[in-house]
């Protein structure tokens, strides 16, 4: 049976950690690496594991990493405090494990738990996340959002989901969108991506058209009228910010 270790990041996350660390119970060690939580969070981890360490917040990428690296067997399992495996993921990657495994990662199918169910059409689904690899081949890369793994290597693909219990309410997205737009704008300004008014009125619409319909959204009822929405809202305030950053930089954007 191969070792696989669980990665975990966290910080103030009371209200979800249970779940996560629960669904874990299969790995042969579970660490978690936390940036000076202030509620309950670290009494609920002790229940679960003893490899708790505080780090600093440096950066989604770079707080992934170190969790990585302080892991004490090379194959990872990378959980968000927010996630859970299901059974059948579990059941498969442990009979994987005892297999032996034929990739040097794995991709999985990851569905989103909104507005009382799971949304399995659209743009949030299925949204594959490379979660299961062998750290020795691959490594957390990406800008200050949207982090995933860098593989060498072609992955192989799991049946099995991670459930994302995702916003608790529509106040928690609007909290969340304020911090998440202004770090995607960041990153945009990072690579000179340009603003036009096409871009900021056509960007949006082009967004909510492949969710609902292309992406067969519609499916998903009013919650899936509502993921599109959020989504056309997201884009739009994306490229609004970066818009805003250049005109406080040089004030060249017209």
């Amino acid at each position: 049976m191969q070792p696989i270790s669980a990665t975990i990041i966290t910080c103030n996350e009371e209200r979800n950690i249970a779940r996560s660390l629960e669904s874990l119970s299969w790995a042969d060690e579970i660490v978690v690496i936390d940036s000076g939580s202030s509620d309950a969070t670290l009494e609920i981890c002790r229940r679960y594991t003893d490899r708790i360490i505080h780090r600093d917040w440096t950066g989604y990428v770079d707080q992934k990493n170190f969790a990585v690296d302080a892991a004490r067997n090379d194959w990872i399992f990378s959980l968000d405090a927010d996630e859970r495996t299901s059974e059948e993921l579990r059941a498969e990657i442990l009979e994987l494990a005892a297999a032996g495994f034929t990739n040097s990662g794995y991709r999985i199918p990851r569905v989103a738990w909104f507005l009382g169910r799971w949304i399995r059409h659209g743009e949030w689904y299925p949204d594959y996340q490379l979660r299961l690899f062998d750290r020795r081949q691959a490594r957390w890369g990406g800008g200050l959002v949207h982090e995933s793994v860098k593989l060498a290597g072609k992955p192989g693909l799991l049946r099995g989901e991670i459930e994302h219990y995702t916003y608790h309410s529509l106040s928690d997205y609007l909290k969340r969108l304020e911090v998440y737009s202004t770090l995607a704008a960041s990153d945009y300004s990072r690579k000179g991506r340009k603003v036009t008014l096409l871009g900021l009125a056509g960007n949006p619409v082009a967004a909510f058209v492949k969710s609902y319909f292309l992406k067969r959204g519609f499916l998903d009822g009013i919650p899936g009228f509502t993921v599109a929405v959020m989504g056309a809202v997201s884009v739009f305030f994306k490229y609004a910010k970066l818009y805003e950053m250049k005109r406080q930089l040089d004030g060249s954007v017209g």
